[in-house]
């Protein structure tokens, strides 16, 4: 019963996360930083410019800023990282005016490159409740998050070491 609630509470913490309203201002500015660290990512990743890659890279903040502002206007319940892919699939889809200059830009990017910074921002973006639950788990989630990380670098380590020993 106790776990059934604290399930329960944990879900209303999650929607009310997702339900934070962070100003606009705010997330234009961290898509603008986002933006910038992709350019450089990509120009380390794939040698082109930020000059030419900068097209592809305005498409995707434009669209993620729509896709953010949608999500706040039309509360249907979806979230706005689906309102983001939704107008990309719609930009990209042949036939739709200038699809083909859209894919064109965007494919002067790296997705790897893009993705890396973002994960990373990922992996270390803690919430309020996330801290919450960190702190009543209780010591035993750190031996846990100590297994799993250590089991995750050496499993990685004999895939990579296996496989590039049959790759030569």
């Amino acid at each position: 019963m106790t776990q059934a609630t604290e399930m329960h509470d944990l879900a209303d913490a999650i929607a009310d996360d997702e339900r934070s309203d962070i100003p606009v201002g705010d997330k234009m500015a961290m898509l603008l930083v986002a933006g910038v660290i992709g350019l450089v990512a990509n120009w380390v990743a794939t040698g082109t410019l930020p000059g030419g890659a900068l097209p592809g890279m305005l498409f995707l903040l434009v669209g993620s800023a729509i896709g953010l502002m949608l999500a706040q206007v039309i509360r249907i319940g979806l979230p706005a990282v689906a309102w983001v892919s939704l107008i990309a699939v719609l930009a990209t889809i042949p036939g739709v005016p200038g699809s083909a200059w859209v894919t064109e830009a965007v494919g002067k990017l790296n997705f790897l490159a893009l993705a890396t910074p973002a994960l990373a921002y990922g992996g270390l973006a803690l919430t309020a409740q996330e801290f919450h639950i960190a702190r009543t788990s209780g010591w035993k989630i750190v031996i846990v998050a100590l297994c799993v990380m250590f089991g995750t670098y050496i499993g990685s380590v004999i895939i990579a070491h296996l496989t590039l020993g049959l790759t030569g």
